[in-house]
């Protein structure tokens, strides 16, 4: 659309001063006056994308940005085609989201001039890192529009402690009355490049023993019990030093192993008609382009609701309810992104508040990871379902206030629960009687510094 009357062009650039950038933008340079062309959007993306596609060969691979304090090399990760703007004849805005190696996000705006077919970038700002904005737009007297620095921007997004966290945590379990024999497997946390745990204290009952579990490797303590043990209370308590999760690379496993089926990830099918759908425009473009276009998909498409048989991290019940929990998206994104021939993998364990120093957790929390550009991307869809404005940190980026269990989906254990393998494990799996039965559960923790919310212990 070209915006030829003044109030048209106010009222775009109002709208993108709630977004990305200025949709109508006017850029303070004077540039010559080209021929009047009807350009549309489609024209401005074609633009924006021959720009970053040529400027991305001549990197060998990678868009080079820099300026007088960042100096960058990054993947394209999408381009905000709803604040493409023509802001007069002849000149044109673009927003772009592109990736560094850490998985760090950058939002750049570009200014363009000229024609459909033959257009140049005049001027490249660097808006926002993940998320979180340098500058803002206000219209000056002249009616023209400037940057203006973001003062005191805060670190802090909501529910998000970057950097590193350290706390306890405490796993409770209370059991039932247990008449005849009873079974249960727990998680055990284990150590990684991203958490430290150390179990401090436990308090056990009836036999148990570690077992590991035979395709993924995770910890997990097995129980079985008898009537003395009724009511009894088992608790683990763990020190936790957790680092700020960001795109790694992982030589210990294949990532061709996150491609197939399974019976609550399939792939294939209508999951595949989906992202062929989804991912129509992204032809030929690199796999973070077409992860992102999936994540933005179930953020559009599904809604946070604990309804219907949600939990049980099922693909196609999130494909016909477009709801449920964290299980459901990451399971739904999981089936989408295997069909597409992007590998990804599913994790759970506990999210930490942020907003406060101890108390309860809210239950279990899980998340994804997809490969691309030779790293294990990290993703957190519910999240940013439920926080908007934290869409394009949750690309990329776990944050450090968080615990992890276990990893992977369909684990298989000796001994095994009566109906074969577990789905995942975050609860405790109770077995008496030869049925499985929900038990008392509880998390706690207490943080062991101040945290990067500014809250005291």
């Amino acid at each position: 659309m070209n915006y030829r009357a003044t109030g048209l062009l106010a009222l775009s650039l109002v709208i993108g001063l709630v977004a990305c950038g200025p949709t109508g933008q006017k850029n303070a340079e004077k540039i010559e006056k080209v021929r009047p062309v009807k350009t549309t959007i489609a024209d401005v993306e074609a633009g924006i994308r021959k720009y970053i596609a040529a400027q991305t060969e001549a990197g060998d691979g990678l868009f080079h940005l820099q300026d007088d304090t960042l100096d960058l090399d990054m993947h394209l990760v999408r381009v905000h085609t709803e604040y493409l703007s023509v802001l007069s004849p002849g000149e044109f805005f673009a927003c772009v989201d592109l990736a560094d190696s850490t998985g760090d996000v950058y939002d750049v705006d570009f200014f363009l001039k000229g024609e459909p077919g033959n257009m140049e970038v005049t001027q490249t700002t660097v808006h926002k890192l993940n998320g979180k904005p340098f500058y803002t737009w206000r219209q000056k007297a002249d009616k023209t529009w400037g940057q203006v620095p973001v003062k005191g921007a805060s670190n802090d997004l909501l529910g998000v402690v970057e950097g590193e966290d350290q706390f306890t945590f405490q796993y409770s379990v209370v059991l039932p009355e247990t008449k005849e024999s009873a079974r249960m497997w727990i998680p055990v946390p284990k150590t990684d490049r991203w958490q430290k745990v150390t179990l401090t204290h436990s308090k056990l009952t009836g036999n148990y023993m570690e077992i590991e579990d035979q395709r993924y490797g995770n910890a997990i303590f097995y129980f079985e019990f008898g009537p003395s043990d009724s009511g009894k209370e088992l608790r683990l308590d763990y020190d936790v030093v957790r680092r700020e999760k960001t795109a790694y690379s992982d030589a210990s496993d294949d990532a061709d192993n996150y491609l197939g089926s399974s019976a609550l990830l399939p792939t294939g099918g209508r999951f595949a008609a989906i992202a062929d759908s989804v991912l129509a425009d992204e032809r030929g473009q690199n796999n973070l382009v077409k992860a992102r276009a999936l994540y933005d998909y179930i953020i559009d498409n599904m809604r946070y609701a604990k309804q219907g048989t949600y939990g049980t991290g099922d693909a196609n019940f999130a494909c016909d309810a477009k709801s449920g929990n964290c299980t459901e998206f990451h399971s739904l994104f999981i089936s989408l992104a295997r069909s597409a021939g992007i590998p990804a993998r599913f994790a759970i364990g506990a999210a930490i508040p942020s907003d406060r120093n101890d108390g309860g957790v809210n239950g279990y929390h899980c998340w994804a990871e997809f490969y691309a550009e030779g790293k294990w991307w990290p993703v957190d869809i519910s999240e940013a379902n439920k926080y908007t404005a934290l869409a394009t940190y949750y690309f990329g980026h776990h944050p450090a206030n968080r615990i992890e269990f276990s990893h992977g989906r369909d684990l298989v254990v000796n001994p095994a629960p009566i109906d074969g393998k577990i789905l995942f494990l975050a609860y405790p799996i109770f077995e008496m009687e030869g049925r499985k039965q929900q038990v008392e559960t509880t998390f706690t923790f207490t943080r062991k510094r101040e945290s990067q919310t500014g809250a005291k212990q």
